[in-house]
């Protein structure tokens, strides 16, 4: 992630990664939509019901499997958070993945099992991009966004599927997240440039050059967590936010600020979504380092990308 513009692996259609190589994963070019993932859950869904429990995951564990399609597949875990069926990791099958992560300290296996339980619908998290036909799950500077599906499947257990954001086909030029990266980058490189004291002017002005057609916006923080200047938030600038929690206990702002300092890149989070009555909704933020001292970061909305309500129900525990 550092170093360079990611401006084009974004948007456009790069290799995804499949599981059907027996040592881990092998590169697959797909070229798949949301309908894709979403379809793959609720044929596996149906499935379950009609073949049964035992059966569908027997299946759902093969990597040659009708669930099991390249570059997607499908996974499944009960509510409990114990992972029941993964055709790229059947050493895990059995073991307790509720408390799982991403890369990022993004409480995935929890929001996943949560939204399932709700009705399914869609979610995005943080994955590592393969290189050379593997991955290392634990390496944050490889991690880019995901974006999954997750459905009930009866009363006990749910089922999951996603893909990487850069292999979804679509129209390149309005890719938003390509767009918050191009305006994090111009942020980053004008306080490199102009200063402290004019980078947070601009930033910090809602008619400025930071605040693009559609709302998107950059903010500034130090490295404590102490925000320097937002353009819709004036009267929290100087307050430190570093230990604030979303709805699943992950301090955002600590998440963020640890992946400016050390170098830049994705982070997934919940924030409210003020377009949607502020209802809390995961949200991919981006952001880099400016100097030694401060960083700047910016977001986009799940429900931007699928087109559909993304709101999560507020968790009762």
């Amino acid at each position: 992630m550092k170093g360079w513009s990611l401006i084009g692996m974004v948007c456009l259609l790069v290799f995804a990664a499949g599981c059907n190589s027996p040592g881990g994963q092998e590169v697959v070019e797909e070229s798949l939509n949301l309908a894709d993932v979403e379809g793959l859950v609720r044929q596996a869904a149906a499935y379950a019901d009609s073949a049964g429990q035992e059966a569908a995951l027997a299946e759902f564990m093969k990597k040659d499997g009708r669930f099991s399609q390249g570059a997607l597949y499908v996974y499944a875990y009960d509510y409990n958070g114990t992972l029941l069926a993964h055709p790229c990791s059947p050493g895990f099958v059995g073991t307790d993945q509720a408390n799982g992560t991403d890369v990022r300290g993004l409480p995935v296996n929890r929001i996943g099992a949560y939204t399932a339980e709700s009705g399914g619908g869609f979610m995005t998290y943080l994955y590592p991009a393969p290189e050379g036909g593997a991955f290392d799950a634990k390496a944050p500077d490889a991690a880019v966004p995901r974006i999954g599906y997750v459905a009930p499947a009866g009363e006990t257990w749910w089922i999951g599927s996603g893909i990487y954001l850069s292999d979804l086909v679509g129209d390149r030029s309005s890719c938003p997240v390509a767009a918050m990266i191009n305006l994090v980058e111009r942020g980053a490189a004008y306080g490199r440039e102009h200063g402290t004291e004019a980078a947070f002017a601009e930033i910090g002005d809602q008619s400025g050059k930071f605040v693009d057609a559609d709302g998107h916006y950059i903010y500034a923080y130090d490295y404590n967590g102490t925000l320097l200047a937002h353009p819709y938030l004036p009267e929290k600038v100087g307050t430190n936010l570093i230990a604030k929690q979303g709805p699943f206990g992950m301090e955002m702002i600590r998440a963020l600020a640890e992946t400016a300092e050390s170098g830049g890149g994705f982070v997934v989070f919940v924030w409210p979504n003020p377009d949607q009555e502020d209802r809390e909704e995961l949200k991919i933020g981006y952001v880099l380092p400016v100097d030694d001292t401060w960083w700047v970061g910016s977001g986009v909305y799940l429900s931007e990308i699928t087109g559909t309500d993304a709101s999560l129900p507020s968790p009762t525990s």
